[in-house]
């Protein structure tokens, strides 16, 4: 009764007090303006002989926004003479139209009447609620059909659909990679730690200070001389000084391939995880992420070839100018207490002195020079390695992630690609449910304008 929709039927008995009604307090309490509720009186032919019910029938007594209705049901009698409904209305109608105090009334009272009269105003009502009716089913179909496209749509069998839908998976998912990449995504921003903090970080640790000492540089220079010391500059020590040095930047640039390598791993994995179309098919996202891994790995090792190759670079052709610009300015790389040290003694820098050992200031000399050109190799492997590595790895990832993967789907039998299209069984389930669902609302939606038309 509480419900707003909800038409009430008052029923109450004419041979009792209608202000002391049960059916008349609660209808009061649920629908104090009465717009919703119909009075019926019932036993009018019990009633008390010089009594009447024609104050409450004709709405003095106790006023309802619908008229009260009368009716004479079959008596305990007429039921165990199982009396029918049709001789029960004849006897109702011929009740009202002879009884003198509701001869007056007869047209609007009885069964049949009552029936008439809810029926109108149920249509009534109906009509009244249609549109809201029509919104609330309108916007039961919008969120089925979302559902519906969230989950997906049913796959085709066809085998050309069934490529087609692959290749726009993929699709969807190298959107998402690619906006991981660019920025429109979080991820992308570690590949920049990785050349901004990590890479430097890693050649400022190299020990050259240790390797470049002049115990090590006496050693070096001694073993690149052999039997015969050199004459005037020690070239083969500086040149081996130089090589062994530079081969340190191989493992800073190894270890900055394979972080870039590793970072796009999870992109990879994030980015299928977030691709909401792959969410309904496990054996396709496996599928795309080995797919994936293989691509990363086969750029990753021509990434390691290129930096490597740059640092190889560096040793292969040293640059004489670096040098000959030292020569020119001898006491630039010394502090004070070498150049005193060195001032008389030693008039030309590169001359070394025999006996039992190389000149100490010349040695610390050697260990300067290396060291300052090593600093020109270091600052230019710094903005080098990671052009190689973007160039080798995330453009490469950009552009031909799945290329090899496209060509190897398009060769693929009808039932390959089915089994790559394999769903969850309670996914499947579901998506039936929802298409029956929205079956019953648009048919019930057609209904409803059918009889609007009407």
């Amino acid at each position: 009764m509480e419900k707003p929709n909800c038409i009430i039927l008052a029923i109450s008995p004419a041979n009792q007090d209608i202000a002391t009604s049960d059916a008349i307090k609660l209808t009061r309490d649920v629908d104090p303006s009465g717009e919703r509720t119909f009075g019926v009186l019932t036993k009018l032919d019990l009633m008390d002989k010089g009594t009447n019910a024609v104050d409450v029938l004709e709405g003095r007594a106790y006023r309802l926004q619908h008229p009260w209705v009368g009716i004479v049901n079959r008596s305990q009698a007429d039921i165990n003479k199982n009396v029918d409904m049709i001789l029960a209305r004849r006897k109702e109608r011929e009740y009202f139209e002879t009884s003198p105090d509701y001869g007056h009334l007869a047209s609007r009272m009885g069964s049949e009447y009552l029936a008439k009269l809810l029926s109108e105003h149920l249509e009534l009502v109906i009509r009244q609620r249609i549109p809201s009716i029509i919104a609330l089913i309108n916007k039961t179909i919008d969120e089925l059909n979302a559902e519906l496209d969230r989950i997906g749509r049913p796959i085709a069998t066809d085998g050309g659909a069934q490529l087609y839908m692959i290749l726009e998976l993929c699709r969807a998912f190298d959107r998402v990679f690619k906006e991981h990449l660019d920025g429109g995504r979080p991820g992308g921003d570690r590949i920049f730690g990785v050349f901004d903090n990590q890479l430097p970080a890693a050649l400022k640790k190299l020990p050259f200070d240790r390797y470049l000492s002049l115990k090590n540089v006496q050693k070096v220079v001694t073993e690149a001389d052999g039997y015969q010391p050199h004459l005037i500059a020690p070239e083969q020590g500086y040149r081996r000084l130089i090589d062994g040095a530079i081969s340190y930047f191989k493992g800073p640039a190894e270890a900055s391939v394979d972080t870039v390598h590793y970072v796009l791993k999870e992109l990879v994995r994030k980015s299928i995880a977030e691709t909401q179309e792959l969410k309904r098919f496990p054996s396709l996202q496996t599928d795309i992420a080995t797919a994936a891994n293989e691509s990363l790995e086969k750029f990753r090792d021509e990434s390691r070839k290129t930096v490597l190759r740059l640092v190889e670079m560096e040793s292969s052709y040293l640059t004489a100018d670096f040098f000959r610009k030292l020569n020119a300015e001898p006491e630039k790389n010394l502090n004070p207490s070498d150049k005193k040290k060195n001032a008389e003694p030693d008039k030309n820098p590169n001359q070394s002195h025999t006996g039992d050992r190389l000149n100490e200031s010349y040695l610390r000399r050697i260990g300067s020079n290396v060291n300052a050109y090593i600093a020109m190799v270091c600052d230019t492997l710094r903005n080098t390695m990671p052009k190689a590595v973007v160039y080798c790895q995330v453009k490469e990832a950009k552009r031909s992630l799945l290329t090899n993967f496209y060509a190897q789907v398009g060769s693929r039998e009808k039932e390959r690609l089915s089994a790559m299209l394999d769903e969850d069984p309670q996914l499947m389930d579901r998506r039936i449910q929802i298409a029956k669902r929205l079956e019953l609302y648009i048919s019930a939606r057609d209904d409803i304008d059918a009889v609007c038309w009407k």
